[in-house]
């Protein structure tokens, strides 16, 4: 009985530190990240307000630019060999 007694009276301390509060340390924690994403924001009001999306191209431009894109990876252009050589490479 008296091992159960010393035994709660020192796990009690342990016990109780957990009820402790935050400390200083912690209570601005991730303030800077949400002041650093709010700063990079262009326009933070967006969810608020009902306006046009963006200014950019519309759907039918923005698919065609980007299948051009994609076939310029694709297809081979001539290179011209109208480049001025200052002695590299092979003499033909």
């Amino acid at each position: 009985m008296r091992s159960i007694v010393r035994l709660t009276a020192a796990a009690l301390p342990m016990l109780l530190t957990a009820c402790g509060t935050t400390p200083h340390l912690d209570r601005g924690f991730g303030n800077s990240v949400r002041l650093l994403q709010a700063q990079q924001t262009i326009y933070p009001d967006a969810g608020r307000q009902r306006r046009p999306a963006a200014n950019g191209m519309d759907g039918p431009a923005a698919t065609a630019a980007y299948d051009a894109y994609q076939r310029s990876f694709t297809t081979k252009e001539e290179s011209n060999n109208d480049s001025l050589s200052i002695g590299l490479g092979n003499k033909r």
